[in-house]
Formats: structure tokens, C-alpha cells, sequence
């Protein structure tokens, strides 16, 4: 059973919190103190800056690195090619339409160099934009546009803005840092006004946490033959964001280009065992899900008490409306709480993620009282 966030709240100890948590999840998430002390959360920090699944990986995966750790001596390509077989099963496609990489950052950094010596990438001026700025820095042209007034990516505007200059447009859905879920019939009619004169990168890191995923992606373009690219990874509700395994489906032709810019091969041993064990594994992707929104819910509760907004999210994060996005994080991490800070000029935005309830519960506690003091 999920703890109730209310009972959390209303000031519950932290060890009924833990013991409300699946056992499962409980003992993933512990680790030996030699261990914790190189990767993870500082010493009693509350983590809640990147987007992480801490209930992962999976009892599944874990299991099968630790029964593969011993094969680390060896190159992992059987099991890429494994894996690019599962992957292509599920969604419909020929293992060749499927890139394996180094979590999916690299796959996208990839896809930026190869697509942008062709010409210039579109996209929203606010998005997950790590890697169209690895581009930039490599000398490819970028044109962005403004978000909608309500923060949405513009799909209208976007269109408007495509010439023959443009090569690929790369769209992140739901977004990030915002959260918001593009619609699906919107982005599939935008698909089909952009794609004719450039290829469509939809980044959907975050898709199997939206309430309905299947029906959220664009896979299927694909399937139909569309200049679609799909980027997913095993970082966010698998909980693998340290092993680095990302994915992409397109066409074969398109893959065969990412794949000529991709800067490692092979995959690593760990990463693929553990992404073959859990990609299958619903009952943990069910209870990550259930984690996720629960978490979600708490911070949104912990919003409106500090009498705030917060964009509709989608995701394991929430991007809250408040005075001052740097002095928020500043204050939190006076109380050993690690969030985002502002966004380039969205100064009046904070984005927090879900994380470990306990934390979150120090997260829902806290802003309440930090917005009453800046306020003040």
C-alpha cells in the first residue's frame, strides 16, 4: 500500500513513512555506507534536483547484474543485439530501426551532429536542450522558438517558423523542465505538416509516466514510414539514470546515420543485463508509476498550502510557480534539500522532483514556510 500523503503531512514519523513502502523498493534503495558514500545523495540530503527513480533498478535487474558483473571482461554485443530485438518485438519494428547508446544523451548528441550538417535544428526555447547545445558548440545552427503563454511547447508557432534551412526539429514530450504533455493528435498533425521538409525528433524520456503512454507516443509514425525519430531510455522509470542505456526507433536508414556519430559501441555489460531483465518487468514499472504520482501528489498538496501554482506535469517532476526560483533553492539547500534552480530567464519557476517520499515529505514540509519568509 501506498503511504498517504495527507498522513505524511500531518507529520507522521519517518519510519512509519519507510514502512509504508514496499519491501521491494526498501531494499533496493538501502546500500552498504562504503557504497552510498561515491554515488547517490550526500549524507542526508534530500535529493530532488534530477529527475532520478531512487526505487530503482528493479530486484529484477539488479539481480542480473550482479550474476553478469563477472562478464564484465567481455565486449556486450550479444546482448545489444538482444536487447535491440526485445525493443523492436514491443514496438513493432526491425531490430535495424533500433540505436542503442549510452544512456539516450548520447543518441541525441549524436543525431545533433549528424542532422545538423545538414542544417539548422528547431525547437522550443525552453526544453531539455543539453544536447542541441553539444551541437551548437560543434558548430550547428539552432533556431528557437517561444513557448505559448501558458508554457506549452507552440506547436503553431513552430510550424510557422520551418524553412528549408531547417533539417530536424526536436521536441521533448512531455517536456522537460516544464512537464507538460503535448496532446497526441496535436503533435501527430503537426508531424505531418513538418516532416515532409525535415525529420521530427520527439525526446519521450519521461512517456511511461504519463497516465497513458502507448496512446502519448509516436511510435507508430514510425511503423507508417514517417522522418520520425523516437528517443527513450532505462534513466527515468526503470531507474538505471547510472547505467546508461538509451534507445532510439526511426527508420532503418536514419539509424544507420546516428549510428555513424555515436562515440562508444558495444553498450556496457551491467547496463544491458539490466535493461534485458527489466524492460518486461510490469510489476515494477506499475509500482515505480504508483511511487511517481503519489510523490507528485504530495508536492502539488504541498503547493497550494503554500498558496501557489505548479504547471500540470506528466512526469517525475513538477515546475511550481513561486517568487523567486534561485532564492527557493537557496533556502532548501539551507535545509539540505537539492532542487533547481531558475531556468535561464524563467527566474519565477522551480522545478522539483519526486524522489524518495521521505524526501519529498522534508521537500512539502519546507516550501510552505521558505515562500512565507521570502514573502514576508
Amino acid at each position: 500500500m501506498i503511504a498517504n500523503r495527507r498522513n505524511f503531512l500531518a507529520g507522521a514519523s519517518l519510519s512509519a513513512g519507510i514502512g509504508a513502502i514496499p519491501l521491494a523498493a526498501r531494499t533496493v534503495a538501502a546500500a552498504p555506507a562504503a557504497e552510498a558514500s561515491h554515488f547517490g545523495p550526500l549524507t542526508g540530503q534530500a535529493l530532488l534536483s534530477r529527475n532520478e527513480n531512487p526505487y530503482g533498478p528493479a530486484p529484477s535487474a539488479i539481480e542480473a547484474i550482479s550474476k553478469t558483473a563477472r562478464m564484465g571482461c567481455y565486449y556486450a554485443d550479444r546482448g545489444v543485439g538482444y536487447l535491440q530485438d526485445m525493443i523492436a518485438e514491443r514496438n513493432g519494428v526491425s531490430p535495424k530501426q533500433v540505436v542503442l547508446g549510452s544512456g539516450s544523451t548520447e543518441i541525441l548528441c549524436a543525431i545533433a551532429l549528424a542532422w545538423g550538417e545538414k542544417g539548422a535544428i528547431l525547437c522550443p526555447d525552453l526544453f531539455w536542450d543539453t544536447t542541441v547545445n553539444y551541437g551548437e558548440r560543434q558548430g550547428v545552427k539552432s533556431i528557437r522558438v517561444p513557448l505559448a503563454a501558458d508554457m506549452s511547447v507552440d506547436l503553431d508557432a513552430m510550424a510557422g517558423a520551418m524553412s528549408d534551412d531547417v533539417s530536424l526539429i526536436q521536441i521533448c514530450n512531455p517536456n522537460n523542465p516544464t512537464g507538460m504533455l503535448i496532446d497526441s493528435a496535436a503533435l501527430r498533425s503537426f508531424a505531418a505538416k513538418v516532416t515532409p521538409g525535415a525529420t521530427l525528433l520527439i525526446d519521450e524520456a519521461y512517456n511511461e509516466l504519463t497516465d497513458t503512454p502507448d496512446a502519448n507516443s509516436l511510435v507508430g509514425l514510425v511503423r507508417d514510414g514517417h522522418d520520425v525519430i523516437i528517443c527513450r531510455t532505462f534513466s527515468k522509470i526503470y531507474g538505471m539514470a547510472g547505467m546508461r542505456v538509451g534507445y532510439a526507433i526511426t527508420s532503418e536508414e536514419n539509424a544507420d546515420r546516428i549510428r555513424g556519430y555515436l562515440m562508444s559501441f558495444g553498450g556496457n555489460v551491467a547496463g544491458i543485463a539490466g535493461a534485458i531483465a527489466s524492460y518486461n518487468d510490469t510489476a515494477f514499472i506499475e509500482q515505480s508509476k504508483l511511487m511517481v504520482t503519489e510523490g507528485r501528489a504530495m508536492i502539488l498538496d504541498a503547493v497550494k498550502t503554500a498558496g501557489l501554482t505548479a504547471l500540470p506535469s506528466q512526469t517525475n517532476f513538477v515546475y511550481v510557480k513561486v517568487p523567486d526560483a534561485d532564492a527557493v533553492q537557496a533556502a532548501m539547500q539551507e535545509r539540505g534539500i537539492a532542487i533547481r534552480g531558475a531556468y535561464g530567464p524563467w527566474a519565477q519557476y522551480s522545478r522539483v522532483s519526486t524522489g524518495k517520499m521521505e524526501d519529498v515529505v522534508r521537500y512539502a514540509k519546507a516550501l510552505p514556510e521558505i515562500i512565507g519568509q521570502l514573502s514576508g
